[in-house]
């Protein structure tokens, strides 16, 4: 399990912080000079340069974000001119695309994160501007809330497989929803009928709540407190829920550590939002305690079980039940190993976890429960630290990723391996890179007491 003894003081991350911020301003600029456009979005690297790999153009939002995120660490304006002018010419499509369960991931990157901007001072004001963004995230939120699939109680936004397709990733989608929402904005149906969009993304975050995310209740004979699901299918006709599935984890009752990451800072976000909201809206939908209640159960134990079920420096392996792990011998007490023989790492599942961690100690800081607020930012300082410096910081210039040892989909094996008779390692991926540049802001902005980061602004 994670050591959280060894855990640095957040002040120390500093200089890796800026190493960082300057590493990714070369990332930034080789790629913009160097990748074919008409490929399609860059999704993750292949001998260390980046290459596209059809599925969903998922990642084409963090690839103009890490941009803005360069800028909001930096103040680099070609930075915010890279992101700013390429999000205008290239992200319409994503903002009305009705195919995929990915509008937070691609629209908050971008519109959100330079609205957010606008809204800090930390570029010039300009109505017209604000009101682009704040179209585009309004258009984002409802048309992924039209992505609906009714349960027997309730609902969910379906993942690309189908209406049956319930994936965990989606909870970071719900962002989008809340976000149009508090623009006052509206799902319009047939007949002129009003959709509430805090309606659906509440729906959506029960429905993950209570069947992507398990408690050690006896729900199924591998029901381990924490435990998540990469996919839930529901039977269509009557919403009922029938099994567990994975796409990319080695199982629908093994936990995708990736899976697992989006869950956890997923929960603490939604979490900080319900905080600075206020409860009356949450008075149609069972108060707001029921939904705190709910989230911060979810979001606890998803946190308890990647610490428990992570090797000491906080990396951890693609799945909890990787095939192969046992061959590692006593893998979780001693630090990860990305150039084993056997499973690789996801070094993105610690990335994204480690932001959570740290929103969910803030939160419990918040409630007066310093205990296991400490534990949690404990735990996250030391993944931050591992994540901040080699093997997973990625130091070469010809390298175009940030964040070495990333895993895409180890069943369909598209990751490359450079060694045959070793895992997958040594390469990168636009989620992996943003995430570690969102996961920087935070932390710049924790350490120098400035304006607390929130998808919300």
């Amino acid at each position: 399990m994670i050591n959280i003894d060894k855990a640095p003081k957040l002040e120390s991350l500093s200089p890796a912080l800026d190493q960082m911020f300057s590493l990714a301003k070369e990332k930034i600029s080789s790629i913009d000079q160097n990748y074919d456009e008409g490929k399609g979005s860059p999704v993750f690297t292949i001998k260390g340069k980046y290459t596209t790999r059809g599925w969903t153009e998922w990642t084409e939002g963090f690839r103009y974000g890490i941009a803005v995120l360069h800028f909001d660490a930096t103040g680099d304006e070609s930075s915010l001119k890279s992101g700013r002018d390429r999000t205008v010419a290239r992200m319409a499509s994503h903002v009305s695309h009705i195919g995929v369960h990915d509008h937070g991931f691609n629209n908050l990157s971008t519109y959100g994160n330079l609205r957010r901007l606008m809204l800090e001072g930390r570029i010039p004001a300009n109505e017209w501007e604000k009101n682009f963004y704040e179209l585009a995230i309004k258009i984002s939120g409802a048309v992924q809330a039209a992505r609906w699939t009714n349960r027997h109680e309730g609902g969910f936004i379906h993942s690309f497989n189908g209406p049956h397709s319930l994936f965990v990733d989606t909870i970071r989608s719900c962002r989008i929803l809340m976000t149009a929402h508090r623009l006052g904005h509206v799902l319009m149906g047939e007949g002129d009928k009003t959709i509430s969009l805090l309606d659906r993304a509440l729906q959506h975050i029960e429905s993950t709540a209570l069947y992507s995310v398990y408690y050690g209740e006896g729900r199924d004979s591998y029901d381990v407190n924490g435990r998540t699901a990469h996919e839930c299918v529901f039977n269509t006709k009557d919403g009922a829920f029938r099994c567990p599935n994975s796409q990319q984890g080695y199982s629908g009752f093994t936990t995708w550590t990736r899976g697992q990451s989006w869950a956890t800072l997923g929960f603490a976000e939604e979490l900080e939002l319900l905080a600075a909201t206020d409860a009356r809206e949450y008075e149609p939908y069972g108060g707001k305690s029921k939904w705190e209640t709910l989230m911060f159960k979810a979001a606890k134990a998803c946190a308890d079980n990647f610490i428990e079920n992570t090797p000491t420096d906080g990396i951890s392996y693609w799945d909890q039940g990787g095939p192969n792990l046992h061959k590692l011998g006593d893998y979780l007490n001693r630090p990860a190993d990305p150039y084993n023989a056997y499973e690789p790492v996801d070094s993105t599942a610690s990335a994204i976890t480690a932001q959570g961690l740290f929103r969910l100690a803030a939160y419990l800081e918040a409630k007066g429960d310093k205990t296991a607020a400490a534990r949690y930012e404990k735990a996250a300082l030391v993944t931050s630290a591992s994540l901040l410096q080699e093997p997973y910081l990625s130091t070469k210039k010809e390298h175009q990723g940030l964040l070495l040892h990333s895993i895409y989909h180890q069943p369909n094996g598209w990751d490359y391996r450079p060694e045959k008779d070793k895992a997958a390692y040594g390469e990168s991926s636009m989620w992996g890179d943003y995430h570690l540049m969102e996961l920087g802001v935070y932390l710049q902005r924790k350490i120098n007491k400035k304006n607390y980061l929130t998808f919300f602004a």
